[in-house]
Parts: structure tokens; sequence; C-alpha cells
């Protein structure tokens, strides 16, 4: 069964959390499921699972993203100027799997499902939610 989200980012790069909106449509549809398959259209955001607990992650990431990945720097930015978006989401990946077990995703405490936006903000990215 195939599914899909919608999540609105209102800053040019930031992880936002739709381990709720996700958890809900597993609830739902996925009792006989084993697998949830999550993937995002388009080539400047990434789906990453990364720590719940402390804010302070997600800023570590972008900023560890920045140092390796610089703006401006990129053949790219010739064209429309967010090279740096492209090569971020290329680096974190579109997808992840992640294991369902009587409609639950089995993902420890710490662990939450981040869409990464690095081109942002968007009125609507939206995530293909397939589960198998």
């Amino acid at each position: 069964m195939r599914f899909s989200i919608t999540v609105q980012t209102h800053a040019e790069e930031q992880l936002v959390d739709i381990t709720d909106q996700v958890r809900v449509i597993v609830s739902r549809h996925g009792g006989s499921s084993e697998l949830c398959c999550l993937y995002v259209l388009g080539a400047t955001s990434a789906i990453m699972i990364q720590e719940n607990w402390d804010p302070n992650i997600p800023f570590d990431v972008l900023n560890c993203l920045k140092t390796i990945v610089p703006k401006g720097a990129w053949l790219h930015d010739r064209i429309d100027g967010n090279g740096d978006a492209h090569i971020k989401a290329g680096i974190i990946g579109p997808s992840e799997t992640i294991a369902v077990e009587k409609g639950t995703l089995l993902l420890s405490t710490w662990q939450n499902i981040f869409l990464c936006e690095f081109d942002g903000p968007r009125q609507s990215r939206e995530i293909l939610i397939t589960l198998i």
C-alpha cells in the first residue's frame, strides 16, 4: 500500500520531524506490514533517521553539512544557486526503510524520522510512504 504526506518547510535549511505523521499511517494501515519505506520527491531534500531528544542535533547536522558542502562553490550555482542543496540531498539520500511490527514503527526511544530541507522554504514537500 502506498500513501503520501505533504510537509511545508519554513527555512532555507531545516530538519522537520515527520515521525508522528508516519506513525499515524502505519498504525492505521500497517497491521500486516513488515517494512515502511519513505521516499521524498525532489532533488534538494532528503529523509534521515536521527536522535529526537536533544534539540541541538538538527542544528549540528545542518552545521556539519554546511562545513562539508559550502554554499556558492559549485558549478550548478551558475544555473540557479542551489548546488549545495543538491549535494547535501545526495549525501543524505531521499529514502529510509524502517521495520514494522503489528502496526508499530520499530524505532528506538531516541530515533525519529526527519525531512531534511536544503532549498526552502517550500509550500509542499511530498513524501511517499510504502508499506510492504
